[in-house]
Formats: C-alpha cells, structure tokens, sequence
C-alpha cells in the first residue's frame, strides 16, 4: 500500500530553531518570543494536531520527547528513521550533528508494545563519517505500489547512497534537483518533502523548482506514466510549506490529505477542488512550527507500515 492507517509523532519538549539546520534550511526563521514561549506554542500546535489526526480515525502513536539530549528538531521523526511493510526499520544519516541525538532506539520497543513487528533494522547511519547523508523520508518519496522513488538531492540527500538505497529496497531511482531562490541566488531545496507530495493517486509538486528542464520532463513523466495527477503548486504556495503534505488512511478506509493550515491558506480553490476529488482534506495550525522549524505537516509524521502480529 501507498498509505498507512498508523503515524508516529514526537512530542518536544525543547523546541526552538535548531541554528544547525539553518544553514542550508532557508525556511527557519526565528521569532520574537522567548524559548519557553516557542516550546509551549509548539506544544499546543502539536497536541492539536494529533487530536485533529484522531478525530477522523487516523492512528497516531505518541512518542514523548526527553529534555536530554538536545534535540530541538525531534519534532520531525521522519528524518531519522522509518518502518516498512517487510518489517524493516530503516535508520538514516543526518546532516545535523545534534539531530543524530534524536534516534531511540526505545521507540523500537514501543511500537513492539503496540503489537508491531520488526524483523530487522537497516542502518545507513556509518555514511555519517563520510559526510554522506541521506534523510528519511524527508529525502526519499516512494511511490510504493510503482516500485519507484523520487529523490532531490542537496547536501542532506546525496547520489550515492539514495541509489544504494533503492538497490537494497528494489525501487527506480527518479533523481533530480530542486532550487529555490536565496538572496537572488537558486540553491538547492533542502529536503524532498518540502516541493512534493506523493498521495495514490496523485502528486502535489512545485515544477517550477526543477530548473532542468530535462529532469523536470523526466519527474512529469514517471508521474504520467503511473496514472498520477499532476497538482502543480508555486513556489510561493510551498513557502507556505503547500508541498509538504501526507496521504494517511482514517476511520473505516477513508484517505485524507493532511496538511498545515498555512499550506490550505495558500491554495487556489481550483487546487483544492483537484485534492478534494480525490480526497478531502485535513488542516492544523502550525505556524510557531513551521517558522521555527522550517517543516510542517509531513515533517511530522514518520508513517508505520510495520505487520502487525
């Protein structure tokens, strides 16, 4: 299956901007309020958001942050691990040194507790003493029932180890550059997610930042190929984080398109008239998050495919 019933979402408890991401994330920016004003924000987002989630049947499994380590980004599981339908875990290298802090390896006990099975963990983690890395599903976007994965690759997502990746998980590789615009300058987005969503039975990405225009025909048409409606947003609609979004499955098979409010806001009727005929939507306030962060909706939420005993 593309999509998944069960999501995990971490609870912070020292969320701020994490001045280590902010180097090649330029969506971060750092409000004017103290640091127990923007934890305490982002809590109340997050604790909306899961309720929200709850409320139209989808499972989330709630993890609570520890306030050791450090880990301001911790918020965004999704990065660091994720969890297949074979049983496998998958561990990933970070590009931020204080975001390594986030991997527990007691969330593997608590999905355990939950009835889920896990036959193996694949670790990718070593790269890191390479300065080779490769972030979650922040990075990677598979399309699952195609057997392919789109990948934009930045200094969080390099070549290398996104193919091996797709070798070990027999996945096509779609690979590809996106930019945004930095003080007049074009540099590369910093994950994936940010410019493109992948749902069943379509796909919301921002064209417009795959300057190629031979990567972008190739992106086009890979989606084309696999019956995917192609929902084209600007890349003032994903400043509002309008790519960062997620298909999740709810009460009694139902799909919804999760997202932040701020990324709704940013919609044409006419594109949300798109999303809606394939699904209706879900929509949190997330503001303090997004801002601080530089992440949003999908940032949150590490899927779980995991078989269930």
């Amino acid at each position: 299956m593309q999509i998944t019933n069960t999501i995990l979402m971490v609870r912070p408890v020292n969320f701020r901007m994490n001045e280590q991401t902010a180097v090649n994330n330029y969506f971060q920016e750092q409000p004017k309020l103290t640091a127990t004003e923007i934890n305490t924000m982002a809590q109340q987002e997050f604790d909306a958001f899961v309720t929200k989630l709850r409320g139209h049947g989808v499972r989330v499994v709630v993890i609570e942050d520890t306030k050791e380590p450090d880990t301001p980004d911790s918020i965004f599981p999704n990065n660091w691990i994720s969890f297949h339908a074979s049983g496998t875990v998958c561990v990933y290298p970070m590009f931020a040194e204080n975001r390594r802090k986030e991997r527990r390896e007691d969330i593997f006990d608590i999905l355990e507790a939950e009835g889920f099975v896990i036959n193996n963990v694949m670790d990718y983690t070593a790269a890191e003493e390479e300065g080779i890395f490769l972030e979650g599903t922040g990075s990677i976007l598979k399309d699952r029932v195609n057997q392919k994965a789109y990948c934009a690759l930045s200094e969080r997502a390099h070549e290398e180890l996104f193919i091996e990746f797709c070798e070990d998980f027999d996945c096509f590789p779609v690979i590809f550059t996106a930019n945004q615009t930095v003080d007049g300058k074009r540099l590369p987005i910093y994950h994936t997610n940010v410019m493109m969503a992948m749902a069943e039975t379509f796909a919301v990405i921002c064209l417009d930042t795959i300057d190629d225009k031979k990567e972008r025909k190739s992106v086009v048409e890979h989606l084309r190929a696999d019956g995917k409606e192609i929902i084209d947003i600007t890349e003032a609609q994903m400043y509002q984080f309008a790519g960062n979004m997620l298909q999740v499955v709810g009460a009694e098979g139902q799909r919804y398109m999760v997202m932040s409010s701020a990324a709704y806001n940013s919609l044409r009727p006419d594109q949300i008239t798109a999303i809606e005929k394939h699904c209706p939507i879900i929509h949190s306030s997330l503001d303090t998050i997004e801002t601080c962060g530089g992440g949003s909706a999908r940032c949150m939420m590490a899927e779980v495919f995991l078989p269930k005993n």
